[in-house]
Formats: structure tokens, C-alpha cells, sequence
């Protein structure tokens, strides 16, 4: 079953472009509001082979939110890592 998974995952194709999406993990940055940034390293996201487009996937995107709702919003730049 698990294995049924990852073929699907090799074969999702970027929405901007059409090329291969791969299993990355990268640093992405986050806007929380007007005054607020955060980095977000060791981020594990699906991104385009092509034109470096993303997707992050439903468990690591809910996690993301609880993470960003931890935050402190009057701080101007923080960087957090992902710890899956």
C-alpha cells in the first residue's frame, strides 16, 4: 500500500508548468502579517523540477499552521525549523 503512494508521488506534475514534481526539503520564507517574517528551514515540500514551483501536502501544511499560530506576531523576523 505504502509503496502504491509513492509511485503516485512520482508521477504529480507541477500546475504551472506541467514538469515532474520531486520530494525536496528546502527553506521557505512566510509573511504572518504587515510586520512580521518567519523562515521556515528543513521544510519538506514537493517542488517543480522546472520552474521551482511548490506544493506542500496536507499533513506537513497542517503542522505548518500549528506552528505558525505558536509564533510570536510582534517579533519582525524569526526563523523556526521544521522538525518532522
Amino acid at each position: 500500500m505504502e509503496k502504491e503512494f509513492e509511485d503516485k508521488e512520482e508521477t504529480m506534475k507541477c500546475h504551472v508548468c506541467g514538469a515532474e514534481l520531486r520530494a525536496v526539503v528546502t527553506d521557505l520564507p512566510f509573511k504572518l502579517d504587515d510586520h512580521s517574517i518567519v523562515i521556515v528551514k528543513g521544510l519538506p515540500v514537493l517542488q517543480c523540477e522546472n520552474c521551482s514551483e511548490y506544493l506542500i501536502k496536507d499533513p506537513v501544511l497542517n503542522r505548518l499552521d500549528d506552528l505558525m499560530n505558536r509564533l510570536d506576531k510582534s517579533v519582525e523576523l524569526e526563523i523556526v525549523r521544521y522538525a518532522a
